[in-house]
């Protein structure tokens, strides 16, 4: 008998399904079993149908029995599905199906229609109790005999496992039966989560008209946020489900038969398998008692939620009370804004009344002023009636008296007689007098005809007699004209000859032949009228003028600029206005503004200078810089010493600045000049007094007094004492301690220290610097040699360009105005503040301004912390300036970003003219916090345009800067205010107090503005003071000369 028979198993499997966007879970259970199909006997017993129940959704897969496959052989899980949820309780409405298995038919459980598969029945034989005699095993053409008691327990253990499976089902059905209900409480907090959604989003319409509990509000909703990602995660808990795998029947063959070992084996393995696949069940069975804990958990874990559910209740009701009584003090609130109006209706009558009642009093004042009047009448009248009784009384009295009387008038009678007689005799001689006038009047007439063309010129502007000198001067140094002609003729145009003038006027259409004719026959002997004063200096505004652009490499250049340039144009014209002849020589840089130049052209000569033992030729050029004429030297010497793109901040500066000196010296030796005063100017021109001493004064050009100004003692211009020999100068005779030697370096020379040394009269710019640098602090090593010449040495207050810096012709401005009228000085504010996109909100807020260079000198720590000392007063600021320093610099580009879009508060870190023009005007109050300042014109500027300065007391800050609280300057010289110690807490004071006023007390404010603008600030204080040092250095050489 063969017996044929074969199983399968069919594992258990989750599926996952989504309803109304909320993720749950659920599982359908599947089963299977392992049945063996005996298709065929050899005994002739009948076969009986076994129908065993299957799920209509089941899928059973084919597998083979052979060892390869069943190593190969794994459980696969069934993947979520997002359709439905599928009802767990499905399998037991599913029909039975019957499924038959014999050797001819197997059915192919891998396709779609498995459940039509399924209905087909199973074969058995009806005498289990037969033996099978061969199982052809996985269709591999081999059968084997195999006892029957191996089957039956075969069969016995096949039965226990699928008992183990319904009972797995069972636990598992009841298990998905407790997740339904878990979802549905689910579902319920959901629904109470949403109504406590909806009571908080009315709360939140409430509580937006109770400020007070905002912040507490902000906090619960953020725990409700907490609680909302809790619960959806929650609801994504996993669930895990098993396909059911199957062990198809294998196809019996009767071709091959096994021998007895091979089958044993076999069978061995397969019961293994089975072994291993139930302890697979066991350890499902334990994670999903796990997963019930999980449930169980969760179910605290509601619980939990549903206490905060409460206290989130509680809370609400809280609020809607408190939302209930801030009503109710909004709504006294607005009752007692109702009584404040009527209150403030009161205030306003009771003002009214309180009017009226101070014109009835006014009136009533005028009216007891005028019966005091009366009453004084009347007393007067009282005494008149008194005095007249006491005349009635002594009536005797009153007739001696008129006998009196009588007789004086007598007397004057006769002397009235006699004043006509003296009177006829005084008119004769005034006659007289009338016709000798008439006499001199005529004679003066006469006079004046003759004169007139000896009388100055005074419609003629400065360029043009600065023209007529330069063109003298190119003639005598082409040598067309003689020195003395030249001379004669230059004081011709000193005095302003109208002759010289109408000469010119008339040769410009002729030859230069036939002009220089012309002038050579004005020449004859006239007198000087003034000084002849040449400055010789490095820079002159506003052609060669540093402003403060920086290059990359200039940083010694830009740590002094500005203020020389200033002086010399400003100096100089004002001397001019006084009658004096002022002639200019600078080098001629490359990067001069030549457009401010007039008339510039180069004459045709070559002037030679000595430099390195050697002679080098220089070119000269000549022009007009606002009406003073200015002699340009260019050299031609290999190294390119002025065509640099910059003015200062080369590495041979020394070298630079004393071939220039002796180049200008050179030309005024050529050019045949004899200056009164050679006025040379800080350190880059101090070489000029001993080059004029040593080696030129020898030579001819002995006529000149040496005027040194040292502008700011810091910058010294030292080096080692060799390089002197470059100029022409002897080292050895000057590197001693009462000459050039440095004073902190014996082995260097020092020209700040040779300007003192070698000049006749040695200025600075503030008398109260003066003071400070003959002090070892301020005098930068210079203090010892500074009072060694104090008799010289003297402090002159710059001043300012009063038409260059007018704010009511300035052209920079959008609005021009005056003292008399500051409306134009608002409408420039409010101008700035539209360019600078600052607010215009408040037009009160009081602007800070500062125009500056930003280095140590300065003060740029007081200026940071102005800034945002300003901005906490409620006050606006703006900086224009920039730094050499490059730490200075980054870190005001860092707070220049972190105001880049401030309201208040604006750093502009580069140069602009006209932007600095429109800062003076707009500005309220202007800070100079200078640890150190020689002069600054800054404050000067400032007070021009109504900028009330904040300046600490240091040098020309405290000789024109004085504070508005002190008691002890005279009221009409405080202009400002300031401070003494160079840290925050003196600036706090100062502009504090600034601010106050200016908020507190407009009027006076309006005052202090008006009066600031009307100080006078020009050069001419100055230039007369220049004026009389020179007249006395010039006199007193002329006295030793006689002597």
């Amino acid at each position: 008998m063969k017996v044929s028979g074969g199983g399968g198993l069919e594992a258990v499997g989750w599926k996952w399904g989504r309803s109304d966007g909320v993720k749950k879970m659920a599982s359908k259970l599947t089963t299977g079993f392992v049945c063996w199909n005996l298709s065929s006997f050899n005994c002739n017993h009948p076969i009986r149908v076994v129908r065993f129940p299957f799920p209509a959704s089941c899928k059973m897969r084919h597998r083979t029995l052979s060892s390869q496959n069943k190593r190969q052989q794994i459980k696969k899980t069934a993947q979520p599905s997002t359709d439905a949820v599928p009802n767990p309780n499905q399998d037991d409405d599913s029909e039975l199906k019957e499924v038959s298995l014999d050797s001819n038919s197997v059915p192919n459980l891998n396709s779609d229609d498995s459940v039509e598969n399924l209905n087909r029945p199973i074969a058995l034989p009806d005498n289990t109790s037969t033996t099978p005699s061969a199982i052809n095993i996985n269709g591999a053409g081999q059968a084997e005999q195999l006892p029957g008691g191996q089957l039956e327990d075969l069969l016995a253990m096949i039965r226990n496992a699928e008992k183990n499976i319904l009972l797995l089902n069972q636990a598992r059905v009841r298990a998905l039966e407790d997740l339904e209900k878990i979802l549905g409480e689910k579902e319920t907090l959901q629904g109470e989560n949403n109504v406590l959604e909806m009571r908080l989003a009315e709360t939140d319409a409430r509580i937006k008209a109770a400020t007070e509990e905002k912040i507490h509000v902000e906090l619960l909703e953020g725990e409700l946020e907490k609680l909302r990602n809790e619960l959806a995660q929650k609801k994504s808990t996993e669930g895990q489900g098993a396909e059911l795998h199957d062990l198809q029947n294998a196809v019996l063959s009767n071709a091959y038969p096994l021998n007895h070992n091979d089958s044993i084996n076999s069978l061995t393995e397969e019961l293994n398998s089975l072994s291993a696949e139930n302890a697979s069940l066991k350890n499902a069975i334990e994670s999903f008692k796990t997963q019930l804990n999980d449930v169980r958990n969760n179910d605290e874990r509601i619980v939990a939620l549903e206490k905060e559910r409460s206290s989130l209740e509680s809370a609400l009701k809280d609020l809607e009370s408190k939302l209930s009584i801030s009503q109710e003090d909004v709504s006294k609130l607005s009752t007692l804004k109702v009584e404040c109006k009527d209150l403030w209706d009161k205030v306003e009558n009771l003002q009214s009344l309180l009017d009226k009642a101070t014109e009835q009093a006014g009136q009533a004042i005028i009216v007891l002023q005028q019966n005091q009047d009366l009453r004084r009448k009347v007393d007067k009248l009282e005494e008149s009636l008194e005095e007249a009784n006491i005349y009635k009384l002594s009536s005797d009295k009153l007739q001696k008296y008129n006998e009196v009387m009588q007789q004086k008038i007598k007397l004057l009678e006769e002397r009235l007689q006699k004043s006509d007689e003296e009177i006829n005799s005084y008119v004769q001689l005034y006659q007289q007098s009338v016709k000798e006038f008439q006499d001199t009047l005529d004679t003066l007439k006469e006079e004046s005809k003759r004169r007139a063309l000896d009388e100055p010129v005074e419609d003629m502007p400065w360029e043009f007699w600065s023209r007529l000198l330069l063109l003298i001067d190119g003639w005598t140094l082409e040598k067309k004209i003689s020195v003395d002609d030249a001379k004669l003729l230059r004081e011709k145009v000193w005095k302003r000859d109208r002759r010289i003038s109408d000469t010119y006027m008339a040769c410009k259409e002729q030859s230069e032949r036939e002009a220089i004719s012309a002038f050579l026959g004005l020449t004859s002997s006239v007198t000087s009228p003034g000084l002849h004063v040449i400055h010789i200096a490095a820079e002159m505004a506003p052609v060669a003028k540093v402003h403060g652009a920086f290059g990359q490499t200039e940083l010694q250049q830009s740590l002094r600029v500005g203020g020389l340039g200033d002086v010399i144009s400003g100096l100089g014209k004002a001397l001019q206005k006084k009658g004096h002849l002022v002639e200019i020589v600078l080098p001629k840089y490359d990067c001069m503004q030549y457009d401010r130049i007039r008339d510039l052209r180069a004459l045709d000569v070559v002037i030679e200078s000595y430099f390195d033992g050697q002679l080098f030729k220089n070119k000269i050029w000549v022009g007009t810089i606002e009406g003073l004429p200015v002699y340009f030297i260019e050299p031609h010497h290999p190294d390119k010493f002025f065509w640099r793109g910059k003015f200062y901040g080369e590495h041979d500066d020394f070298r630079r600045f004393s071939f220039f000196s002796r180049a200008a010296l050179e030309f005024l030796l050529r050019a045949g000049k004899k200056p009164d005063i050679i006025h040379c100017h800080d350190w880059q021109t101090a070489f000029i007094a001993p080059l004029y001493w040593d080696i030129y004064a020898p030579k001819g050009l002995n006529s000149a007094r040496i005027c040194f100004t040292c502008h700011n003692f810091e910058y010294q211009g030292t080096a080692a004492a060799s390089d002197l020999e470059s100029c022409g100068l002897d080292s050895h005779h000057l590197n001693r301690p009462d000459r050039m030697q440095d004073n902190s370096a014996h082995d260097r020379v020092n020209s700040v220290k040779g300007g003192v040394v070698f000049s006749n009269i040695v200025t600075t710019v503030s008398p109260t610097y003066a003071q400070e640098v003959r002090t070892a602090e301020g005098g930068q090593g210079l203090h010892s040699t500074i009072s060694a010449h104090s008799k010289k040495f003297i402090g002159i207050l710059n001043g300012i360009d009063t038409d260059a810096w007018n704010p009511a012709t300035d052209a920079f401005l959008d609005v021009q105005y005056n003292a008399n009228d500051l409306q134009g000085k608002t409408e420039n504010k409010e101008a700035l503040r539209r360019k600078l996109g600052l607010s215009s909100a408040d037009v009160r807020r009081p602007l800070v301004g500062c125009i500056t260079r930003l280095v140590p000198q300065k003060g740029v720590h007081l200026i940071r912390h102005a800034i945002y000392l300003t901005l906490e007063l409620g006050g606006q600021f703006v900086l224009l300036g920039s730094s050499p320093v490059a730490h200075i610099q980054r870190e005001f580009e860092g707070i220049a970003n972190h105001f880049q879009n401030h309201d208040h508060a604006r750093l502009i870190l580069k140069y602009d003219e006209s932007l600095s023009h429109v800062i003076y005007a707009a500005s309220d109050i202007f800070i100079i916090p200078s640890i150190f300042e020689p002069c600054g014109l800054t404050q000067m500027i400032a007070m021009r345009y109504g900028a009330i300065p904040i300046a600490r007391k240091t040098g020309g800050l405290n000789d024109s800067v004085f504070d508005v609280d002190d008691d002890t300057i005279p009221s009409q010289f405080r202009n400002g205010f300031t401070f003494l110690n160079a840290d925050e807490q003196g600036l706090n004071g100062a502009l504090v107090r600034a601010v106050n006023l200016y908020r507190n007390n407009p009027e006076s404010w309006k005052e202090l503005v008006q009066k600031d603008m009307k100080i006078d600030f020009s050069w001419d204080s100055s230039a007369a003071q220049y004026e009389e040092l020179y007249l006395k250095s010039v006199a007193r050489a002329k006295a030793a000369k006689r002597a």
